[in-house]
């Protein structure tokens, strides 16, 4: 084990909580410089450690569920310590007002879509505040809005849901993608796959909606590049028999 393993592990096994600057210092001893130069070209800025997600995953064991915790690494920007507060966080314990704290505090999509989203996804409150968010003129709510609905139902049974709720939203990603910014436009059209794929109800929906849309264009290093169609990936899937797709956790 290296040296920086060695710090984070013991600090790990000493304790079963840790004070806000231990993590800080656990998190730090297991950044890298690679790690760092690939998040900051995603959007990530200073102060950051480079810390791979994988290599949290002990210290995620030993603290999940302190949302007090969670609170305090949110509020440092630090990038490494935000997305670790979306690890532990206890989102069934967090209210509307909570995750609209967290939103504001998420400053890119990683953060907006892949800590805020997700644990979101988690909470009591999802669809309510997932809803709201889509309405937004914020890029990143509107974002994460749409993110928490991809992970709502590529985990939650299709009875969790209203059929004329999720088909509203159907119907507002295909009225409003084409003049969506580009990165809500790519969250949307992952919006409409998941539906095509993971809700059995509007699987057909889905797929038409998906043909009406046709061609979703985004900007990319040299100009802009086209997605993969939707509906094209929709009915590989069918092809493959992997409709109804359901994942066991939406945090690992």
């Amino acid at each position: 084990m290296s040296q920086k393993g060695e710090i984070a592990g013991q600090a790990c096994d000493d304790q079963t909580g840790m004070a806000l600057d231990e993590v800080l210092a656990a998190l730090e001893s297991l950044g890298t410089e690679r790690m760092k130069k690939q998040y900051m070209g995603r959007g990530a800025r200073e102060p950051l450690f480079g810390v791979a997600t994988g290599a949290m995953k002990p210290l995620t064991k030993k603290l999940k569920g302190d949302q007090a915790l969670a609170e305090e690494l949110m509020a440092t920007g630090n990038y490494d310590a935000m997305y670790f507060a979306g690890t532990i966080a206890d989102a069934r314990s967090m209210t509307e007002a909570d995750f609209d704290r967290w939103i504001d505090l998420a400053y890119f999509s990683m953060l907006s879509d892949f800590v805020v989203a997700v644990t979101l996804a988690e909470s009591d409150c999802a669809q309510v505040v997932a809803g709201r968010w889509i309405q937004s003129d914020r890029e990143l709510c509107q974002s994460a809005g749409w993110s928490c609905y991809e992970w709502l139902l590529g985990w939650r049974p299709d009875s969790y849901f209203e059929r004329e709720e999720v088909l509203a939203l159907l119907t507002r990603a295909e009225q409003t993608i084409h003049n969506s910014s580009d990165h809500v436009r790519r969250v949307m059209h992952s919006f409409v796959i998941a539906v095509g794929v993971s809700y059995l109800p509007l699987h057909e929906e889905a797929v038409a909606t998906a043909e009406r849309i046709g061609t979703v264009t985004v900007a990319a290093k040299k100009g802009t590049c086209a997605l993969t169609p939707a509906a094209e990936t929709i009915l590989g899937m069918r092809e493959k028999g992997k409709l109804g797709f359901k994942r066991k956790a939406v945090r690992c």
